[in-house]
C-alpha cells in the first residue's frame, strides 16, 4: 500500500475507535450507573400511570374563583391485558351492549395500539364510577379507573368568555408542531380564555411507577418513587371580570338576543362580556358533554354564537360622535356650528328624514348630538370628506375618513384574548370604485353620517370607541387576564401598551363629551339617568334588514345605546345591543344604566327596582323561534344536576 494512503488509513482507525469507545461508555452508563432503565425493564410487576396536573383556576377581579376543578374518573384499556375478565358484567354496568364493547376495544387498538392505554368510558357518572370501584379486581388485568380533572362553573355564567375544554382529536395529534406535547386522551381549550391561554392552564403531565400484585392491583410506589415525575399544576389566571356584573348582564339580556360589552377605560380591561342568549358552561362538562354541546349547536337561539365579538351591526346614531370628531379634527365645523334642520337633510336627491321638526335643534354640536339629529350628521359627513384640501372624496377625502375609521378600532380585530373575533366594516375608496365602478360621490355614502349604508361594527368595537372618548383620544388593547400567578412570559406585554387615536384634539374631545352628557341629561336618552352620576351616552336605533324568501326585507330594528361614566373620569364604558326589539331608549338604554349602577354603586336602588324587574322579565325574541328552542330546559337541568349532592 503505498505510503501515502496511511495517514487516511489511520484517520478511519481513529473514527471507529472513537464510536466503539463511545457506545461502551453509554452501554456502562446506562447498565452499571444509571439503574433506573435496568430497574425498569427487569420488574415486569410495575404499572406505568400518568399523573395529570391541576388545570390553572380562573379568578374575577374581586379574587372569587369563576372555573375550578372537579374530579371524574375514566375507565381506561390496555387491550392486550384484557383478557379472562367479566364482560357481560362490565357491559351491564356500563349500560353498553357486546357489539358496543368490542367496537371500543377496536377503537382503542385503532388509536394506541394494543399495549397502549387508551380511554375506554371516559368522565364516569358518580354512580357507574361507585359500582366499578367496588368491582374493579374483576376486570384486571387490562381495565383501571384513572382520575380526570373536569372544569366547574360556580356562578354558572361567562360561557363563551371562559369556553370549553375537551379531548383532543386525532386530527390535532398529527400536527406535530402546535400539538407536540399532548397525548391521545389529553384534554385542551377549545374556545374562549381556555384556548387562548392554554400553554398556561395546562401544566404538566407526571409520571408514577406502581408495583403490583399477582392479580395486577396497585401496591404501592415502586423503589419509594425514586423514578416518578410530579406533575406541575397549570397557572391561574386572575381577570378584569367582575362576575357580579356578569351575571346581572346575563339576567338583563334573558329572553332577548343582543349583547353587552363593559371596559374600564383606564386598563382595558373587560368588566363584562354577554352574548344573549347564554347558556350555563356546566352543560360542557362531564359525561353528557358531547350530547348537549351538539343541542346548543343546532338550537334555534344560537346560544353559541359570541355575538359580542362576532356578530356585526350598522351603529346607527351611536356613531354619530364619531362624525363630530372627524368633522372637528378636520376644521370643517366647530362646535358652534349649526345646521338648518327643518326635519329632512335634502342636500342629496331623496331627503333623509330627522325625528325633529322644532327650530333649533341643531343650532349647534351639543343640541345635535342631544337630538340626534339625522340632518346635521349627515351634512357634517359630507363637508368631510368632500373637504378641498384632500382634493375631495375620489381623491383623498374618503380614504383619509376610513383612516379615522381605522384608528377608531373599527374595521379591524382589535385584538381581544379570545378567539374568533370579527373585523367589521368600514368602506374606503376602494370598496366604492369596486361597488360603483367609479360612478359615485358623497351623497352615494350619505348614510354613512349616521351610521348606515355599508358600515358595520361589532359591539366590541363600539365600546371600545366608548373609551377612546372618555380617555380624550386613548385606549388600551380589550383584554380580560390582568395577571398571571408566577408568570415569567411576555403574553400580556401588549395589553399594558397606551394607544393614542388620531391625535384629535381636547377641545374637540370636551365638545363631543359635553353633547353626549346632554344626550342623558336632557335629550334621546333621559330613562340612562342615575341620581349622583354623571353619564355621557348616545342612543341609536339600527335599521334591520334580512332575506325572507329570497327577498330583502325590512325587519325589526335594533336597539342600541353606548354610554361611560362618570364623565369626567370614567370607570366603565359600555355597548348595549338588543337585537330587533325598536328604540335604543326603550331597552337598551336601560340596561346600559342598570350594568353602570350595579358596577358603580355595587347594588341597584330601591327606587329603580321596578325598572330592573321590568327589563328582566321583558322578552324581545321571536315566539316561533322561542318554540323551538331547548336552551332554558337545557339551563335548567344543568342547575339541578349541579346542586345534587
Amino acid at each position: 500500500m503505498s505510503v501515502f494512503n496511511q495517514p487516511r488509513k489511520r484517520v478511519i482507525q481513529m473514527i471507529i475507535l472513537g464510536m466503539v469507545i463511545l457506545i461502551i461508555t453509554r452501554l456502562f452508563f446506562l447498565q452499571i450507573v444509571e439503574k433506573k432503565y435496568a430497574k425498569l425493564a427487569d420488574a415486569n410487576a410495575v404499572l406505568r400511570k400518568v399523573v395529570y396536573p391541576s388545570r390553572g383556576i380562573i379568578y374575577d377581579r374581586q379574587n372569587r374563583s369563576i372555573l375550578g376543578n372537579d374530579v371524574l374518573y375514566d375507565l381506561v384499556v390496555t387491550p392486550a391485558s384484557a383478557k379472562n375478565i367479566d364482560t357481560a358484567y362490565l357491559c351491564n354496568i356500563l349500560n353498553i351492549d357486546k357489539e358496543e364493547f368490542r367496537k371500543r376495544i377496536l377503537t382503542a387498538i385503532v388509536k394506541n395500539g394494543r399495549v397502549r392505554q387508551s380511554v375506554f368510558a371516559p368522565l364516569l357518572a358518580p354512580e357507574i364510577f361507585g359500582k366499578l370501584q367496588e368491582s374493579m379486581y374483576l376486570f384486571q388485568p387490562g381495565f383501571e379507573l384513572v382520575p380526570r380533572q373536569i372544569r366547574s362553573y360556580p356562578y354558572s355564567a361567562a360561557a363563551n368568555i371562559l369556553g370549553y375544554i375537551a379531548e383532543i382529536s386525532p386530527a390535532m395529534l398529527k400536527d406535530t408542531g402546535v400539538y407536540s406535547s399532548y397525548s391521545s386522551g389529553d384534554y385542551l381549550g377549545f374556545t374562549g380564555l381556555e384556548k387562548t391561554y392554554e400553554p398556561v392552564l395546562m401544566g404538566q403531565r407526571g409520571i408514577q411507577y406502581l408495583v403490583k400484585d399477582n392479580l395486577n392491583r396497585p401496591q404501592g410506589a415502586y423503589e419509594n418513587g425514586e423514578f416518578d415525575s410530579a406533575a406541575v399544576a397549570g397557572k391561574n389566571l386572575r381577570l378584569s371580570l367582575d362576575i357580579e356584573l356578569q351575571v346581572l348582564g346575563e339576567k338583563l339580556l334573558k329572553g332577548k338576543s343582543g349583547s353587552i360589552v363593559a371596559i374600564d377605560p383606564q386598563t382595558g380591561g373587560i368588566l363584562a362580556m354577554v352574548s344573549g342568549p347564554s347558556f350555563d358552561p356546566n352543560l360542557l362538562t362531564g359525561s353528557n358533554r358531547s350530547a348537549n354541546f351538539s343541542k346548543l349547536y343546532t338550537d334555534t337561539t344560537k346560544p353559541l354564537f359570541n355575538r359580542a365579538i362576532q356578530a356585526t351591526y350598522p351603529p346607527g346614531s351611536t356613531f354619530k360622535p364619531m362624525i363630530a370628531l372627524v368633522g372637528l379634527d378636520e376644521g370643517v365645523i366647530t362646535p358652534s356650528f349649526g345646521y338648518p334642520c327643518s326635519g329632512a337633510y335634502y342636500g342629496c336627491t331623496r331627503p333623509i328624514k330627522c325625528e325633529h321638526h322644532d327650530p333649533g335643534h341643531a343650532a349647534n354640536l351639543r343640541l345635535a348630538l342631544s337630538h340626534s339629529c339625522n340632518s346635521y350628521f349627515s351634512h357634517v359627513y359630507r363637508l368631510s370628506v368632500d373637504a378641498a384640501k384632500f382634493g375631495g372624496i375620489k381623491v383623498g377625502g374618503m380614504q383619509k375618513w376610513a383612516d379615522y375609521m381605522n384608528n377608531f378600532g373599527f374595521g379591524h380585530k382589535i385584538g381581544v384574548d379570545i378567539p374568533s373575533e370579527g373585523r367589521g366594516l368600514v368602506p374606503d375608496t376602494k370598496y366604492y370604485d369596486a361597488r360603483y365602478k367609479g360612478s359615485w360621490n358623497s351623497c352615494t355614502s350619505v348614510f354613512l353620517g349616521i351610521g348606515q349604508g355599508e358600515l358595520l361594527l361589532t359591539p366590541l368595537q363600539m365600546a371600545n370607541a366608548m373609551c377612546i372618548v372618555a380617555n380624550r383620544g386613548s385606549y388600551y388593547i380589550p383584554h380580560f387576564v390582568s395577571s398571571i400567578d408566577n408568570d415569567n412570559t411576555h403574553l400580556l406585554d401588549k395589553y399594558k401598551v397606551k394607544h393614542d387615536v388620531a391625535h384629535i384634539s381636547d377641545t374637540a374631545y370636551s365638545a363631543v363629551i359635553h353633547g353626549m352628557t346632554d344626550v342623558v341629561e336632557s335629550g334621546t336618552g333621559r330613562i340612562a339617568q342615575i341620581e349622583g352620576i354623571t353619564i355621557g351616552g348616545k342612543t341609536g336605533t339600527a335599521e334591520n334588514y334580512g332575506f325572507v324568501n329570497g327577498v330583502r326585507t325590512k325587519l325589526k330594528n335594533h336597539a342600541i345605546f353606548i354610554a361611560f361614566a362618570p364623565a369626567e373620569h370614567a370607570r366603565i364604558a359600555l355597548a348595549v345591543i338588543v337585537e330587533n326589539s325598536g328604540f335604543g331608549a326603550k331597552y337598551a338604554a336601560p340596561i346600559a344604566s342598570l350594568m353602570i349602577e350595579k358596577y358603580l354603586k355595587d347594588t341597584i336602588s330601591t327606587k329603580r327596582q321596578p325598572l330592573l324587574k321590568s327589563v328582566m322579565e321583558t322578552v324581545t325574541l321571536d315566539a316561533s323561534m322561542l318554540a323551538k328552542s331547548h336552551l332554558d330546559s337545557l339551563n335548567n337541568n344543568a342547575v339541578i344536576k349541579k346542586k345534587k349532592p
